[in-house]
């Protein structure tokens, strides 16, 4: 049975820049870090896509800029579930608070 090997996101952007940076083949790559060519161009193309400004959704970003922009879309997403909640919160204290007072 094979176990699925991981990868750190700077292990793949290394990789990646075998073919992208220093004229690397991708077969030429895989062989260098024991990978395959699916998961190299894989990381080939995520890494070109986030040179440009774009981390493909639903990947973990390879380079800081984009890590830094995915922790911040995260710190986003969350702080507008709170407000969410806090509104939500809000109106039913204030719905009850109007029933109570009449």
């Amino acid at each position: 049975m094979n176990k699925r090997r991981t990868f750190t996101a700077e292990f793949k952007k290394e990789a990646a820049c075998l073919v992208l940076d220093q004229g690397y083949k991708v077969l030429e790559a895989c062989d260098a870090v024991d990978v395959t060519p699916t998961v190299m161009r894989r990381w080939v193309k995520q890494l070109a896509s986030e040179r440009s400004g774009v981390t493909p959704e639903g990947s973990r970003a390879l380079t800081s800029d984009q890590q830094q922009i995915q922790a911040l879309q995260a710190r986003i997403k969350k702080l507008e579930l709170e407000k969410e909640i806090l509104k939500k919160a809000s109106a039913l204290l204030l719905s009850d608070g109007y029933q109570h007072s009449n």
